[in-house]
């Protein structure tokens, strides 16, 4: 193909197969370079925010609560201090399509860059992991003697050490996790009463801490490359607009090695030398003239073929065969790209973040018709959950029938009916509830037990009667409206059915 551009792109062979398999199936274990640069330093920044945040949650008290809450057990769910209960369901779920939708637009957009910057798996793998294992056994040559080499007391320090401490990290990470389900309340009591009490959040402990163990120490990047459902997505959502960590191909081919330039040497030739006088003998000036022609350097681009673009990748692709599920955008190769480029001086930028089209015709547009439906989309499900979130009661009322109970005809001329409720309070306020139905003239609600008072971020149940007065039944069921009272105002209403005489 006379086009080396074309040729590039269309040399596909290499998304046959993924770099950490070999072809008999069998698992190639990565040896990631450290990284440097300064995109390695604004991901290091961004990651410490992201760790600090993540551990620094569950230690945060909203009103004697816990200020993010993901129990699912209980179905009991705390965000920003704000408590939803299981009859706030739809609200999850309209916010789980937000969150799908807005991946899907930033993905069109920005390609894979959330995996690579706010990822969790990411940054514990590559900012805490690996930065240890980098720290213990040295760089990637020095982790790859260590690998091959016979097992020693230097290799059992360092590996068994390096185990141990992946350990220690996958438990802190586990009490962690398990803080954002059952409160850190609930883990200090798991880690300081008796086993015997216990038992069950112990062995969630365990399960959790050799889950985190096992994905950053054995399975790694195949989490990323394999396992982790994103990167099919990619996929489809790129398109040639979208922005991703990319190779110039433009600008970097044809690709090879850099050369010095050869001097050549001077020559000694004088009019009427032995070789001109004999006759047929080659000038030897115009011989090494025709040498020096023949081995002018061949024009070609800025990629020096070095291969550190692919020394550094954590998944093992080479960039430079395009736009591939397995990059995460970490965009380590821009910074073991740029630094040789700054040596051998060229421009930065030869892998940098672009577009297809931007790189092949310098036009970069994020603007389609895909990005315009996926922003469309995304505002009206934001103003749907606005909406949905503002009119949210503070309480949430259940008002039911006692199930297997018919109606009773009262000596005193009522009919009456036993219901059972459910004040789900979502607020830290306590007050005291009374119900009111005013459909009916003459209509009495009674409350088995005492008034009903809510309690701060949880149920309250109870029964009560509602008594009709038997001439105002006029058919077999009738609707009514209960509401909820407190401090005079009315915070919901629940409607339900009586039953009486036909």
């Amino acid at each position: 193909m006379d086009n080396p551009v074309d040729e590039y792109m269309q040399e596909e062979g290499f998304r046959d197969t993924i770099a950490t398999v070999d072809e008999k199936g069998k698992r190639i274990w990565i040896y990631p370079k450290k990284p440097k640069g300064r995109f390695y330093d604004y991901r290091k920044y961004v990651s410490y925010v992201l760790l600090a945040v993540l551990f620094g949650l569950p230690f945060i008290q909203w009103n004697g609560k816990p200020f993010v809450l993901f129990n699912i057990l209980e179905a009991k769910f705390i965000i920003l201090g704000v408590y939803f209960a299981p009859q706030d369901f739809h609200l999850f779920v309209i916010a789980m399509l937000i969150f799908m939708i807005f991946i899907a637009l930033f993905t069109v957009i920005y390609g894979r860059l959330f995996c690579g910057w706010v990822c969790p798996q990411t940054i514990f793998m590559e900012m805490v992991f690996r930065r240890i294992e980098y720290w213990i056994e040295g760089d990637a040559n020095a982790q790859k003697r260590l690998a091959k080499a016979d097992w020693n007391t230097d290799k059992i320090i360092k590996k068994v050490g390096k185990q141990l401490i992946f350990i220690a990290i996958s438990v802190v990470i586990a009490h962690t996790f398990l803080a954002y389900i059952i409160g850190l309340d609930e883990v200090w009591k798991i880690m300081t009463d008796p086993l015997s009490e216990h038992w069950k959040g112990f062995v969630a402990m365990l399960a959790f801490t050799g889950a985190f163990y096992g994905v950053f120490s054995v399975m790694r990047e195949q989490v990323c490359t394999t396992i982790c459902p994103y990167g099919r997505m990619q996929g489809v959502l790129l398109d040639e607009d979208s922005l991703a960590v990319a190779y110039d191909f433009e600008r970097g081919e044809p690709r090879g090695r850099l050369k010095k330039a050869r001097k050549a040497k001077k020559s000694n030739c004088s009019d009427g030398c032995s070789s001109c006088k004999e006759g047929g003998a080659a000038c030897p000036t115009d011989l090494l003239k025709m040498e020096m022609d023949a081995i002018k350097p061949i024009p070609q681009g800025d990629c020096i073929d070095c291969g550190l673009c692919v020394q550094v990748c954590p998944t093992g692709i080479d960039i430079r065969n395009g736009t591939q599920l397995e990059c995460v955008n970490c965009t380590a190769c821009m910074d073991a790209c740029d630094e040789v480029m700054v040596k051998i001086n060229k421009p930065e930028g030869l892998i940098r973040i672009d577009s297809y089209n931007g790189i092949k015709d310098g036009k970069t547009s994020m603007w389609n018709t895909r990005v315009a439906a996926y922003s469309l989309v995304l505002v009206a499900l934001l103003g749907l959950e606005s909406f949905l979130f503002i009119s949210r009661s503070s309480v949430e009322t259940l008002f039911l029938r006692t199930p297997g109970m018919l109606y009773q005809d009262q000596d005193d001329g009522y009919i009456s009916n036993l219901y059972n409720y459910q004040l789900i309070n979502k607020t830290e306020n306590e007050d005291s509830i009374t119900f009111v139905c005013d459909d009916l003239p003459g209509i009495l609600l009674e409350v088995v037990g005492d008034q009903p008072v809510t309690k701060a971020s949880e149920v309250v149940e109870g029964a009560v009667f509602i008594k009709i007065p038997k001439d105002l039944i006029t058919s077999r069921k009738t609707e009514l409206t209960i509401k909820v009272m407190a401090n005079g105002e009315q915070i919901d209403e629940a409607e339900t059915n009586f039953l009486g005489p036909r």
